[in-house]
Protein backbone atom coordinates (compact mmCIF):
# COMPACT_ATOMS: atom_id res chain seq x y z
CA UNK A 1 0.00 0.00 0.00
CA UNK A 2 1.09 3.87 -0.50
CA UNK A 3 2.97 4.72 2.24
CA UNK A 4 1.77 8.03 3.81
CA UNK A 5 4.43 10.66 3.02
CA UNK A 6 5.25 12.86 6.59
CA UNK A 7 7.19 16.27 6.45
CA UNK A 8 9.02 17.04 9.83
CA UNK A 9 9.51 20.84 10.58
CA UNK A 10 12.10 20.52 13.44
CA UNK A 11 14.54 17.69 14.39
CA UNK A 12 15.72 19.11 17.64
CA UNK A 13 15.26 16.48 21.13
CA UNK A 14 11.76 15.32 19.86
CA UNK A 15 11.89 15.24 16.41
CA UNK A 16 15.09 13.17 16.81
CA UNK A 17 13.07 10.78 19.19
CA UNK A 18 10.41 10.99 16.90
CA UNK A 19 13.02 10.03 12.86
CA UNK A 20 14.69 7.25 15.56
CA UNK A 21 11.33 5.77 17.21
CA UNK A 22 9.46 5.82 13.40
CA UNK A 23 13.08 4.30 11.91
CA UNK A 24 12.93 1.56 15.11
CA UNK A 25 9.73 0.17 15.04
CA UNK A 26 8.87 1.09 11.23
CA UNK A 27 7.39 -2.96 11.20
CA UNK A 28 4.88 -2.81 13.89
CA UNK A 29 3.94 0.62 13.62
CA UNK A 30 2.93 -0.22 9.65
CA UNK A 31 1.01 -3.01 11.18
CA UNK A 32 -1.06 -1.16 13.48
CA UNK A 33 -1.91 1.87 10.70
CA UNK A 34 -2.03 0.01 7.98
CA UNK A 35 0.34 1.46 5.45
CA UNK A 36 3.97 2.65 5.75
CA UNK A 37 4.65 5.95 7.40
CA UNK A 38 7.16 7.40 5.90
CA UNK A 39 9.39 10.41 6.62
CA UNK A 40 10.38 11.63 3.39
CA UNK A 41 12.06 15.32 4.23
CA UNK A 42 13.13 17.56 6.39
CA UNK A 43 13.10 21.43 7.42
CA UNK A 44 15.66 22.53 10.20
CA UNK A 45 17.71 25.77 10.68
CA UNK A 46 20.74 23.19 11.77
CA UNK A 47 21.03 21.88 8.28
CA UNK A 48 24.08 19.84 9.10
CA UNK A 49 22.48 17.67 11.78
CA UNK A 50 19.19 17.23 10.23
CA UNK A 51 22.02 15.55 7.41
CA UNK A 52 23.39 13.29 10.57
CA UNK A 53 20.49 12.35 12.11
CA UNK A 54 18.34 11.09 9.04
CA UNK A 55 21.51 10.09 7.27
CA UNK A 56 20.59 10.43 3.97
CA UNK A 57 17.02 8.49 4.19
CA UNK A 58 15.50 11.57 3.71
CA UNK A 59 15.69 14.53 2.22
CA UNK A 60 17.09 17.93 4.08
CA UNK A 61 15.99 21.28 3.79
CA UNK A 62 16.01 24.62 6.07
CA UNK A 63 12.97 26.18 4.18
CA UNK A 64 9.90 24.47 6.08
CA UNK A 65 7.50 26.01 3.76
CA UNK A 66 9.24 23.71 0.90
CA UNK A 67 7.73 21.30 3.14
CA UNK A 68 4.43 22.82 4.03
CA UNK A 69 3.99 23.57 0.00
CA UNK A 70 5.29 20.00 -1.33
CA UNK A 71 2.40 17.95 -2.91
CA UNK A 72 3.72 14.81 -2.13
CA UNK A 73 3.83 15.26 1.23
CA UNK A 74 0.57 14.23 3.07
CA UNK A 75 1.43 15.16 6.82
CA UNK A 76 3.30 17.95 8.33
CA UNK A 77 5.12 17.57 11.71
CA UNK A 78 5.53 20.62 13.94
CA UNK A 79 8.07 20.51 16.50
CA UNK A 80 9.59 23.74 16.37
CA UNK A 81 7.71 25.52 18.91
CA UNK A 82 6.57 28.77 19.57
CA UNK A 83 3.79 31.31 18.35
CA UNK A 84 5.94 33.18 15.52
CA UNK A 85 6.65 30.78 11.81
CA UNK A 86 4.98 27.57 13.79
CA UNK A 87 1.65 29.29 13.39
CA UNK A 88 2.40 30.06 9.76
CA UNK A 89 3.85 27.07 9.19
CA UNK A 90 0.71 25.22 10.81
CA UNK A 91 -1.89 27.46 9.17
CA UNK A 92 -0.33 27.24 5.37
CA UNK A 93 -0.71 23.65 5.80
CA UNK A 94 -4.13 23.62 6.96
CA UNK A 95 -4.90 25.86 3.69
CA UNK A 96 -2.89 23.29 1.37
CA UNK A 97 -4.94 20.27 2.83
CA UNK A 98 -2.26 18.54 4.78
CA UNK A 99 -3.31 16.97 8.19
CA UNK A 100 -1.01 18.36 11.05
CA UNK A 101 1.15 17.21 14.07
CA UNK A 102 2.09 19.42 16.19
CA UNK A 103 3.47 19.38 20.37
CA UNK A 104 3.02 22.85 20.44
CA UNK A 105 1.02 24.08 23.37
CA UNK A 106 1.54 27.49 23.60
CA UNK A 107 0.62 27.66 19.78
CA UNK A 108 -2.75 25.88 20.60
CA UNK A 109 -3.42 27.08 23.83
CA UNK A 110 -3.05 30.74 22.71
CA UNK A 111 -4.31 30.48 18.64
CA UNK A 112 -6.34 26.85 18.84
CA UNK A 113 -9.81 28.23 18.11
CA UNK A 114 -8.32 29.96 15.09
CA UNK A 115 -6.35 27.00 13.89
CA UNK A 116 -9.21 24.29 14.35
CA UNK A 117 -11.69 26.01 13.23
CA UNK A 118 -9.53 26.47 10.07
CA UNK A 119 -8.64 22.88 9.95
CA UNK A 120 -12.38 22.00 9.88
CA UNK A 121 -13.31 23.88 7.43
CA UNK A 122 -10.23 22.27 5.13
CA UNK A 123 -11.39 18.74 6.08
CA UNK A 124 -8.05 17.81 7.79
CA UNK A 125 -6.89 16.80 11.13
CA UNK A 126 -4.82 18.91 13.96
CA UNK A 127 -3.33 16.02 16.68
CA UNK A 128 -1.58 17.58 19.28
CA UNK A 129 -1.37 14.63 21.68
CA UNK A 130 2.69 15.46 22.15
CA UNK A 131 1.40 19.04 23.61
CA UNK A 132 0.32 17.80 26.69
CA UNK A 133 2.20 15.81 29.42
CA UNK A 134 4.40 14.29 26.84
CA UNK A 135 3.93 10.51 26.71
CA UNK A 136 1.15 10.16 28.57
CA UNK A 137 -2.31 9.36 26.58
CA UNK A 138 -4.20 12.11 27.92
CA UNK A 139 -5.74 13.93 24.86
CA UNK A 140 -6.82 10.56 23.86
CA UNK A 141 -8.15 9.48 27.25
CA UNK A 142 -10.31 12.30 27.43
CA UNK A 143 -11.09 12.64 23.92
CA UNK A 144 -12.37 8.92 23.57
CA UNK A 145 -11.59 6.58 26.52
CA UNK A 146 -14.04 8.64 28.93
CA UNK A 147 -16.64 10.09 26.07
CA UNK A 148 -19.60 8.14 28.55
CA UNK A 149 -18.83 10.48 31.53
CA UNK A 150 -19.44 14.22 32.33
CA UNK A 151 -15.93 15.14 33.79
CA UNK A 152 -16.32 16.48 37.46
CA UNK A 153 -12.58 17.56 36.99
CA UNK A 154 -8.71 17.03 36.19
CA UNK A 155 -6.07 17.58 38.22
CA UNK A 156 -2.22 17.55 37.19
CA UNK A 157 1.06 17.32 37.36
CA UNK A 158 2.21 18.69 33.97
CA UNK A 159 5.57 20.17 34.45
CA UNK A 160 8.54 17.92 35.02
CA UNK A 161 10.99 20.81 36.17
CA UNK A 162 8.62 22.26 38.68
CA UNK A 163 7.92 18.77 39.88
CA UNK A 164 11.68 17.94 40.36
CA UNK A 165 12.63 21.19 42.17
CA UNK A 166 9.53 20.84 44.76
CA UNK A 167 10.60 16.91 45.56
CA UNK A 168 14.12 18.25 46.10
CA UNK A 169 13.12 21.06 48.32
CA UNK A 170 11.16 18.46 50.06
CA UNK A 171 13.98 15.75 50.37
CA UNK A 172 16.87 17.70 51.30
CA UNK A 173 15.33 21.14 52.26
CA UNK A 174 16.73 23.06 50.46
CA UNK A 175 15.78 26.53 49.01
CA UNK A 176 13.75 27.34 46.06
CA UNK A 177 17.18 29.12 44.36
CA UNK A 178 19.41 26.36 45.15
CA UNK A 179 17.35 23.58 43.76
CA UNK A 180 16.75 25.58 40.35
CA UNK A 181 20.44 25.76 39.67
CA UNK A 182 20.58 21.90 40.38
CA UNK A 183 17.77 21.24 38.16
CA UNK A 184 19.60 23.63 35.59
CA UNK A 185 22.61 21.72 35.93
CA UNK A 186 20.98 18.71 35.34
CA UNK A 187 19.36 19.94 32.46
CA UNK A 188 15.74 19.75 33.97
CA UNK A 189 15.11 23.49 33.69
CA UNK A 190 16.16 25.83 30.93
CA UNK A 191 18.64 28.82 31.28
CA UNK A 192 15.74 31.04 31.34
CA UNK A 193 13.03 29.02 33.16
CA UNK A 194 10.34 31.16 33.81
CA UNK A 195 7.55 29.85 31.55
CA UNK A 196 8.27 26.39 33.96
CA UNK A 197 8.48 27.95 37.19
CA UNK A 198 5.95 30.76 36.43
CA UNK A 199 3.20 28.07 35.97
CA UNK A 200 3.08 29.28 32.11
CA UNK A 201 3.89 25.96 30.74
CA UNK A 202 1.06 23.89 32.83
CA UNK A 203 -1.43 26.48 32.33
CA UNK A 204 -1.00 26.15 28.65
CA UNK A 205 -1.64 22.61 28.64
CA UNK A 206 -4.45 23.19 31.59
CA UNK A 207 -6.27 25.05 29.09
CA UNK A 208 -5.92 22.19 26.57
CA UNK A 209 -7.62 19.94 29.09
CA UNK A 210 -10.23 22.32 30.34
CA UNK A 211 -11.65 22.65 26.59
CA UNK A 212 -11.38 18.74 25.84
CA UNK A 213 -13.01 17.99 29.03
CA UNK A 214 -16.00 20.56 28.96
CA UNK A 215 -16.23 20.98 25.26
CA UNK A 216 -15.48 25.06 26.02
CA UNK A 217 -13.37 27.25 23.70
CA UNK A 218 -9.52 27.11 24.06
CA UNK A 219 -8.96 30.37 26.29
CA UNK A 220 -5.88 30.78 27.68
CA UNK A 221 -6.11 34.57 28.57
CA UNK A 222 -8.98 33.61 31.39
CA UNK A 223 -6.47 31.02 33.22
CA UNK A 224 -5.31 31.64 36.60
CA UNK A 225 -1.52 31.53 36.74
CA UNK A 226 0.73 31.19 40.01
CA UNK A 227 4.37 29.55 40.14
CA UNK A 228 6.20 28.53 43.04
CA UNK A 229 8.94 31.10 42.75
CA UNK A 230 7.82 32.03 46.79
CA UNK A 231 7.35 28.72 48.37
CA UNK A 232 9.92 28.33 50.94
CA UNK A 233 11.20 25.25 52.47
CA UNK A 234 9.99 25.80 55.64
CA UNK A 235 6.42 25.56 53.87
CA UNK A 236 6.78 22.22 52.21
CA UNK A 237 7.98 21.28 55.77
CA UNK A 238 5.03 22.47 57.86
CA UNK A 239 2.88 20.59 55.05
CA UNK A 240 4.57 17.54 55.56
CA UNK A 241 4.00 17.44 59.40
CA UNK A 242 0.48 18.04 58.66
CA UNK A 243 -0.16 15.34 56.57
CA UNK A 244 0.49 16.95 53.17
CA UNK A 245 2.46 17.74 50.39
CA UNK A 246 2.81 20.66 47.98
CA UNK A 247 2.77 20.09 43.97
CA UNK A 248 2.22 22.48 41.46
CA UNK A 249 -0.97 21.85 39.65
CA UNK A 250 -3.20 22.43 36.51
CA UNK A 251 -6.70 22.37 37.62
CA UNK A 252 -9.76 22.17 35.51
CA UNK A 253 -13.47 21.74 37.39
CA UNK A 254 -16.99 21.96 36.66
CA UNK A 255 -18.91 24.35 38.62
CA UNK A 256 -22.83 24.97 37.92
CA UNK A 257 -21.64 28.54 37.04
CA UNK A 258 -19.04 28.06 35.27
CA UNK A 259 -15.10 26.33 35.09
CA UNK A 260 -12.42 26.82 36.96
CA UNK A 261 -9.13 26.84 35.07
CA UNK A 262 -6.04 27.47 37.16
CA UNK A 263 -2.33 26.57 38.02
CA UNK A 264 -0.90 27.36 41.26
CA UNK A 265 1.03 25.59 44.13
CA UNK A 266 -1.42 22.82 45.66
CA UNK A 267 -1.11 20.89 49.30
CA UNK A 268 -2.09 17.81 48.48
CA UNK A 269 -2.51 14.66 51.23
CA UNK A 270 0.19 12.89 51.76
CA UNK A 271 -2.16 9.64 50.97
CA UNK A 272 -3.09 10.40 47.70
CA UNK A 273 -1.13 8.91 44.59
CA UNK A 274 -0.91 12.19 42.98
CA UNK A 275 1.30 13.61 45.66
CA UNK A 276 3.91 10.89 45.59
CA UNK A 277 4.50 11.70 42.16
CA UNK A 278 8.04 12.71 42.73
CA UNK A 279 11.35 14.06 40.15
CA UNK A 280 10.46 15.05 36.89
CA UNK A 281 7.36 12.82 36.34
CA UNK A 282 4.01 13.70 34.77
CA UNK A 283 0.39 12.50 36.37
CA UNK A 284 -3.39 13.51 35.63
CA UNK A 285 -5.91 12.39 37.75
CA UNK A 286 -9.84 12.49 36.09
CA UNK A 287 -12.61 12.29 37.70
CA UNK A 288 -15.75 11.44 35.59
CA UNK A 289 -19.29 10.58 37.19
CA UNK A 290 -19.61 7.12 35.95
CA UNK A 291 -15.74 5.93 35.77
CA UNK A 292 -14.70 7.50 39.36
CA UNK A 293 -11.02 8.44 39.40
CA UNK A 294 -8.59 7.27 37.05
CA UNK A 295 -4.76 8.69 36.92
CA UNK A 296 -2.55 8.47 34.46
CA UNK A 297 1.59 8.77 34.93
CA UNK A 298 4.41 8.89 33.23
CA UNK A 299 7.22 10.94 31.83
CA UNK A 300 5.72 14.15 30.63
CA UNK A 301 9.11 15.16 28.57
CA UNK A 302 12.48 13.95 26.44
CA UNK A 303 13.10 12.77 22.97
CA UNK A 304 11.46 9.19 23.07
CA UNK A 305 8.51 9.63 25.52
CA UNK A 306 7.14 12.24 23.30
CA UNK A 307 7.82 11.43 20.33
CA UNK A 308 5.71 8.28 21.60
CA UNK A 309 2.78 10.36 21.46
CA UNK A 310 3.73 12.03 17.86
CA UNK A 311 3.88 9.00 16.32
CA UNK A 312 0.69 8.07 17.55
CA UNK A 313 -1.04 10.96 16.32
CA UNK A 314 0.40 9.88 13.01
CA UNK A 315 -0.71 6.20 12.85
CA UNK A 316 -4.42 7.98 14.08
CA UNK A 317 -3.94 9.71 11.08
CA UNK A 318 -2.91 8.09 8.81
CA UNK A 319 -5.99 5.03 10.03
CA UNK A 320 -8.58 8.50 9.38
CA UNK A 321 -6.80 10.39 6.58
CA UNK A 322 -9.57 8.55 3.79
CA UNK A 323 -12.45 8.94 6.69
CA UNK A 324 -15.53 11.64 6.47
CA UNK A 325 -13.95 14.33 7.76
CA UNK A 326 -17.48 14.61 9.55
CA UNK A 327 -17.05 11.35 11.22
CA UNK A 328 -13.60 11.80 12.92
CA UNK A 329 -12.77 12.54 16.05
CA UNK A 330 -13.62 16.58 16.92
CA UNK A 331 -10.37 17.99 17.82
CA UNK A 332 -11.61 19.12 21.22
CA UNK A 333 -14.03 15.78 21.65
CA UNK A 334 -17.64 17.67 21.49
CA UNK A 335 -18.91 18.60 18.28
CA UNK A 336 -18.02 22.01 16.71
CA UNK A 337 -21.40 22.99 16.62
CA UNK A 338 -22.27 22.05 20.14
CA UNK A 339 -19.35 23.89 21.98
CA UNK A 340 -20.79 25.50 25.73
CA UNK A 341 -20.93 28.23 26.16
CA UNK A 342 -20.02 27.88 30.14
CA UNK A 343 -17.54 31.10 31.04
CA UNK A 344 -14.43 30.82 32.67
CA UNK A 345 -14.97 31.46 36.47
CA UNK A 346 -12.73 34.13 37.50
CA UNK A 347 -10.86 33.56 40.52
CA UNK A 348 -12.37 35.40 42.72
CA UNK A 349 -15.38 33.03 42.32
CA UNK A 350 -13.48 30.03 42.77
CA UNK A 351 -13.82 27.48 46.06
CA UNK A 352 -10.54 25.86 47.77
CA UNK A 353 -9.41 25.06 51.23
CA UNK A 354 -6.24 27.28 51.82
CA UNK A 355 -2.93 27.16 53.88
CA UNK A 356 -1.91 30.30 56.03
CA UNK A 357 0.93 31.01 57.45
CA UNK A 358 1.02 33.87 59.66
CA UNK A 359 4.18 35.52 61.66
CA UNK A 360 3.12 36.93 64.88
CA UNK A 361 3.86 38.16 68.24
CA UNK A 362 4.04 35.79 70.97
CA UNK A 363 1.49 36.81 73.39
CA UNK A 364 -2.22 36.07 73.99
CA UNK A 365 -5.01 36.77 72.31
CA UNK A 366 -3.21 36.78 68.43
CA UNK A 367 -5.03 33.68 68.38
CA UNK A 368 -8.24 34.70 69.15
CA UNK A 369 -8.56 37.96 66.96
CA UNK A 370 -7.32 35.72 64.13
CA UNK A 371 -10.09 32.90 64.25
CA UNK A 372 -12.61 35.30 64.88
CA UNK A 373 -11.46 37.13 61.36
CA UNK A 374 -11.68 33.95 60.02
CA UNK A 375 -15.18 33.49 61.49
CA UNK A 376 -15.99 36.78 60.16
CA UNK A 377 -15.89 35.63 56.51
CA UNK A 378 -17.69 32.25 57.02
CA UNK A 379 -14.39 30.20 57.02
CA UNK A 380 -13.99 27.45 59.23
CA UNK A 381 -10.64 25.78 60.43
CA UNK A 382 -9.96 22.53 59.89
CA UNK A 383 -6.44 22.01 61.58
CA UNK A 384 -3.94 24.32 63.11
CA UNK A 385 -0.21 24.19 64.10
CA UNK A 386 1.98 26.57 65.78
CA UNK A 387 5.48 26.68 66.17
CA UNK A 388 7.21 27.02 69.76
CA UNK A 389 9.05 29.84 69.31
CA UNK A 390 13.10 29.89 70.47
CA UNK A 391 13.88 31.09 73.56
CA UNK A 392 14.16 34.57 73.69
CA UNK A 393 12.35 34.94 70.44
CA UNK A 394 9.19 36.90 70.22
CA UNK A 395 7.29 35.69 67.62
CA UNK A 396 6.06 32.56 66.30
CA UNK A 397 5.13 30.89 63.37
CA UNK A 398 0.97 29.57 63.32
CA UNK A 399 -0.16 27.13 60.82
CA UNK A 400 -3.60 27.21 59.73
CA UNK A 401 -5.70 24.82 57.31
CA UNK A 402 -9.25 26.32 56.16
CA UNK A 403 -12.11 24.20 55.57
CA UNK A 404 -13.22 24.73 51.68
CA UNK A 405 -14.51 28.57 51.23
CA UNK A 406 -14.51 31.08 48.29
CA UNK A 407 -11.39 32.59 47.07
CA UNK A 408 -13.13 35.95 47.49
CA UNK A 409 -13.57 35.45 51.30
CA UNK A 410 -9.91 34.32 51.91
CA UNK A 411 -9.01 37.60 50.54
CA UNK A 412 -10.99 39.83 52.66
CA UNK A 413 -10.13 37.59 55.72
CA UNK A 414 -6.00 37.62 54.79
CA UNK A 415 -6.07 41.32 54.40
CA UNK A 416 -8.15 42.02 57.80
CA UNK A 417 -5.45 39.23 59.53
CA UNK A 418 -1.98 41.49 58.11
CA UNK A 419 -3.71 44.45 59.43
CA UNK A 420 -3.09 43.26 62.75
CA UNK A 421 -1.14 44.86 65.05
CA UNK A 422 0.31 41.33 66.20
CA UNK A 423 0.84 40.41 62.46
CA UNK A 424 4.35 40.61 60.98
CA UNK A 425 5.06 41.40 57.04
CA UNK A 426 2.28 39.10 54.97
CA UNK A 427 0.55 36.67 55.34
CA UNK A 428 1.60 33.02 53.33
CA UNK A 429 -1.71 30.83 51.68
CA UNK A 430 -1.30 28.20 49.72
CA UNK A 431 -4.07 26.60 48.23
CA UNK A 432 -5.21 22.83 49.22
CA UNK A 433 -7.41 20.47 47.08
CA UNK A 434 -7.88 16.76 48.95
CA UNK A 435 -9.07 15.45 45.63
CA UNK A 436 -11.64 12.70 46.79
Amino acid sequence: MKPINVGLIGIGTVGGGTWNVLKRNAEEITRRAGRPIRITAVADKNVELAKQVTGGEARVTDDAFSLVNDPEIDIIVELIGGYGVAKEVVMQAIANGKHVVTANKALLAVHGTEIFTAAQQKGVMVAFEAAVAGGIPIIKALREGLTANRIEWVAGIINGTTNFILSEMRDKGLSFDDVLKEAQRLGYAEADPTFDIEGVDAAHKATLIASIAYGIPVQFDKAYIEGITKLEASDIKYAEQLGYRIKLLGIAKRRSNGIELRVHPTLIPAKRLLANVEGAMNAVVVKGDAVGTTLYYGKGAGAEPTASSVIADLVDVTRLATADAAHRVPHLAFQPDSMSALPILPMSEVETGNYLRLRVEDKPGVLADVTRILADQGISIDAMLQREPEEGEGETDIIILTHVCKESAADVAIAKIEGLAAQKGKVKRIRLEELQ
